[in-house]
């Protein structure tokens, strides 16, 4: 078998294999992605906003919800998708810039090394486990991520040809990933500060004569084409809050901020005061990290903590935030480093690499340290990483080949083991995936629409009946439920208990049960949508016992129970002797 792959040639022996994992993928993918949305920031955000917009006639921002200022340029092809009533192509949508950002990769490699092996950088990402997930819901990341890529790769074609329309249009793909999500912001800054660097050291390379002021001046063009490309969602902000970036850095801007939910409540300031009261002894002086939370949630060492970066590539698991919510490949860590091992490319190429490199890893800690831990909020580094994992594995092989006495037909069959381990490693997670949602039984006709959301939403089969039952005059207050809102067919609040919301005030600042219905009556609701038994722990750990009893005085006598299942519960609110 080795003697017949050896006359295939191995290039032809990558291409095959590759194309063969991409098109399984690519297939596998679009079928998951015929199945109804079911992930929580499509419910809360990418379709609930749109969804929003179509229902109140505009696309202004809704106020209080805090979703609806940030930066929309994909929920806007959301929107018109929603328009035409389709929830499913969102998702193909979002795919698209999945698959747009394997061709840069394609086309980034293609020439440096070779097709078959561009064909294999291009399938290494796509088939990624994070990447698989994201291009399976309607989120926004693989937008953020084929703009960055974008930009990133027209600036390094800039220092190398030195033609300022490379410059401009990577500012613009610069502009359109802050335009997709606020995490673009980071490419923005990352790369107006490398663009002078960039041209500097491509100068260097190619000798040319040094001009003192010109890197100086390309950046801000980068930056102002950047800037421009962005400026609709900058405009837009700043019109109604006074801060462009809201709700971000609130306290650099002046002007007021939009009205939210929690600003509108009655006798808010009397909760505050009574609920700081129990914390304002303790020490803050030193802010809260994702370390120092580990450290107490999970227990972490010192040294766990150290090798948070490593544990990335090897520890991810989805759907817990323990283990960083997302999955990526370990042979993608390991042949980021051996890119620049035995490097015998050309000064331009190696040049390229490098700064592939330090792109790579700065947007990695600066998403890393800025927030929650989480592998899609890094996404943006994966295509400089698979370049640099790319070159990795043909490092390998070049110098298996340089080595006299490894003869051609194991060097061959070291390449396919390592390119079979690494397709079958992400090959494994996309199987586990059509386990976990079954998409050929819905599309065999075997659950409907609404059999299958209810499978997967616990909530869903209220939410029907509070469709089907509810007219748009009614004020729902959903409490616990995660702001998944896109399955209702009018505006939802939501509410947390102890977190200065309606129902909070209402219970804590009220004498009796009939003041709490009074309370929330005042406020225009009519019904309340409860995740009981999170409602019911939440209560029992920040109300005293006065107040949980005025809480159930008034479930008990000022509510209907209309409809229930195992945890979800809507309740008409009712007073007996009116």
């Amino acid at each position: 078998m080795i003697k017949c792959l050896k006359g295939i040639g191995y290039k032809n022996i990558l291409a095959l294999f590759s194309l063969f994992c991409l098109l399984s993928a690519v297939v596998a993918v679009c079928i998951l992605n015929t199945i109804p949305p079911v992930s929580r920031d499509a419910l809360t955000h990418h379709l609930f906003i749109p969804k929003l917009w179509i229902l109140q006639g505009s696309t202004a921002p809704i106020q209080h919800i805090s979703f609806s200022y940030y930066p929309m340029n994909l929920d806007l092809l959301y929107y018109v998708s929603l328009l035409f009533n389709n929830d499913i192509l969102p998702k193909y949508i979002h795919y698209f810039f999945a698959l747009l950002t394997g061709f840069l990769i394609y086309r980034y490699v293609s020439p440096r090394l070779s097709k078959a092996w561009g064909l294999f950088g291009a399938t290494f990402f796509l088939t990624l486990p994070v990447i698989v997930r994201l291009s399976t819901t309607v989120y926004v990341d693989l937008g953020l991520v084929a703009f960055s890529t974008a930009s990133l790769l027209l600036l390094l074609e800039w220092g190398a040809t030195r033609h300022i329309r490379y410059l401009i249009f990577a500012g613009i793909c610069c502009g359109l990933a802050a335009g997709t999500k606020y995490n673009g912001i980071v490419s923005i800054v990352l790369l107006t500060l490398l663009s002078p660097i960039i041209y500097t050291r491509f100068q260097n390379l190619q000798n040319c004569k040094q001009d003192g002021g010109a890197p100086i001046l390309y950046m801000a063009v980068f930056l102002l084409a950047a800037l421009l490309s962005y400026s609709p969602w900058l405009v837009r902000n700043f019109i109604y809050t006074g801060n462009p970036i809201y709700p971000l850095y609130n306290s650099v801007f002046i002007k007021s901020q939009p009205v939210n939910s929690t600003q509108e409540m009655p006798r808010q300031k009397a909760l505050k005061e009574q609920k700081i009261k129990e914390t304002e002894k303790k020490d803050i002086s030193t802010p809260w990290t994702p370390f120092s939370i580990r450290k107490v949630l999970y227990g972490e060492k010192w040294w766990q903590a150290i090798l948070l970066p490593v544990r990335y590539f090897f520890e991810g698991q989805d759907d817990d935030p323990r283990y960083f919510d997302g999955k990526l490949n370990p042979f993608l860590f390991i042949f980021i480093f051996v890119a620049f091992y035995y490097c015998r490319y050309s000064p331009k190429i190696r040049l390229e690499l490098h700064f592939l490199f330090i792109f790579a890893w700065l947007y990695f800690f600066f998403s890393f340290f800025q927030g929650a831990l989480r592998i899609r909020y890094i996404a943006t580094s994966l295509p400089a990483f698979v370049i640099l994992a790319t070159f990795g594995v043909n490092n390998v092989f070049r110098r298996l080949q340089s080595l006299h006495n490894f003869k051609e037909k194991y060097n061959i069959f070291v390449l396919l083991t390592i390119i079979s381990i690494i397709f079958i490693y992400n090959g494994n997670y996309l199987y586990h995936l059509f386990i976990r949602y079954q998409p050929l039984s819905y599309l065999k006709g075997q659950m409907t629409r609404n059999e299958y959301l209810t499978k997967y939403l616990p909530e869903y089969s209220v939410i029907q009946y509070t469709n089907s039952h509810l007219t748009q005059g009614d004020k729902i207050l959903a409490i616990y439920l995660g702001g998944r809102g896109y399955y209702f067919d009018f505006p939802v609040r939501f509410d947390l208990l102890g977190k200065e919301g309606y129902i909070g005030t209402s219970v804590i600042n009220s004498s009796s049960a009939e003041e709490v219905y009074d309370s929330l009556s005042e406020n225009g609701f009519t019904h309340l949508f409860i995740r009981m038994k999170l409602f019911s722990d939440t209560a029992n750990q920040y109300l005293t016992v006065e107040e949980i009893g005025r809480l159930n005085d008034f479930l008990l006598h000022f509510t209907k129970q209309l409809n229930v299942n195992d945890s979800y519960g809507l309740f008409e609110l009712h007073h007996p002797d009116r």
